[in-house]
């Protein structure tokens, strides 16, 4: 019984549909009153006027005389009685009219708060379908949009933006759909090249123990290009994350430090190295950098042609500190520049590569420039090769 009354008593949720009815409510129901009591007062003041005087008063009082007295004296009670029917009726008709400004308030009302309803049923009805759309939107159904119509509002403007949440959404997952499907593939690969070695080795009942030596250094090599790959893929996640605690950099160290490091595809391929360093200063995280200038370096390598050229340069420019790369190489269409910057993408067969590269460098370089709010820019040179810019930040002064 307790639990039920408390049922009974609940008040019902202060959704915002019941908040725009008592407010929507409480405009019409003040509009409306204020017409009932603007006409209350001007009947009221109607039936408070003067009493007219009874006719003939003045008349009997002119003359003189016993007549005149009995006159009066049967006058003086038509008079009173008159004046007395009068207040009566005055009284009524003001009681009848509190009691009909009430009732009419009442009325008004309840169909304040009907109309209230409505009205708010009206204006949030665009609010019910935008989060009906939103739960039915999956991340199997990410390519539908609430393509709200109506005026240009607020509403409006929250449908739009949820439509483009759900485009960056479909986005990302599809990018990592692909990105699963092609590390799955990167790493499928040597695991069954390595497997296919030691089945071949045991079925050849020759096998030597210089056999068995050849077939461990093939094992360890092809170990060692898992171990370069799983590193690649956590360099890439990192990247993507936020960057870490920022310090101020200078950009010319990083690069003459990532220059230093011996690359076997410069000298195997007789490369000019030409550099041009100047001081520029920004604000980053030390590794992410440092990888940033080595990835795009050891991609100016491997993407070379024999005898090519490779130029780095850095310096300022307009406060901002810029990172030039750029190689000679093979020819690259314009179109499939950006499709370079993904990962696991190559220009050229995926299984004719030999340089050890897995498609990452310029992913995880374009991942750790986002993370530093920076923009990198690439076009394909018309003789051959790519130039790739990367461009930080101004640094903040206290």
């Amino acid at each position: 019984m307790r639990t039920l009354r408390r049922g009974l008593l609940r008040l019902p949720r202060r959704t915002a549909r019941v908040r725009l009815t008592v407010l929507y409510g409480a405009a019409v129901f003040l509009a409306c009153g204020a017409v009932v009591v603007a006409v209350t007062y001007l009947v009221y003041g109607v039936l408070d006027g003067p009493t007219p005087q009874p006719v003939g008063h003045s008349q009997l009082s002119v003359r003189r005389g016993r007549a005149t007295v009995v006159q009066e004296a049967e006058a003086a009670p038509r008079t009173a009685t008159i004046h007395v029917a009068g207040l009566g009726q005055t009284a009524l008709d003001k009681q009848q009219l509190l009691i009909a400004s009430a009732i009419a308030l009442a009325v008004i009302a309840v169909a304040a708060a009907a109309i209230g309803w409505l009205i708010a049923g009206r204006v949030l009805r665009p609010l019910a379908t935008i989060t009906a759309a939103a739960r039915r939107i999956s991340a199997s159904s990410l390519h539908e949009r609430l393509a709200l119509p109506g005026p240009h509002d607020e509403l409006k403007e929250l449908a739009d933006t949820l439509d483009g949440l759900f485009a960056r959404l479909e986005t990302a997952f599809d990018a990592e759909r692909r990105f699963a499907a092609s590390a799955s593939h990167e790493l499928r690969t040597p695991l069954t090249r390595e497997r296919t070695l030691l089945q071949v080795t045991l079925a050849d009942p020759a096998a030597t123990t210089a056999t068995w030596q050849a077939v461990s250094r093939d094992l360890l090599a092809s170990n060692t290009e898992q171990e370069r790959l799983i590193e690649a893929l956590l360099t890439l996640a990192s990247s993507e994350a936020a960057a870490g605690e920022h310090e101020p950099l200078d950009l010319a160290a990083v690069t003459s430090a990532a220059l230093a490091v011996p690359r076997p595809a410069i000298s195997r391929l007789g490369l000019h190295v030409q550099t041009a360093i100047q001081p520029a200063i920004l604000d980053g995280d030390q590794l992410l950098v440092q990888q940033l200038v080595t990835n795009l370096i050891d991609n100016a390598a491997r993407h070379n042609i024999p005898g090519g050229d490779i130029r780095v340069a850095t310096g300022t420019s307009r406060g901002h500190a810029v990172l030039s790369v750029t190689n000679s190489g093979r020819v690259i269409p314009p179109a499939e520049v950006s499709r370079l910057f993904q990962p696991f993408q190559r220009l050229g067969p995926r299984l004719a590569r030999t340089d050890g590269g897995h498609g990452l460098g310029l992913s995880i370089a374009r991942a750790i420039a986002t993370a530093h709010a920076a923009t990198i820019e690439a076009h394909a040179r018309p003789g051959g090769g790519l130039a790739v810019d990367v461009t930080f930040p101004p640094v903040l002064t206290p």
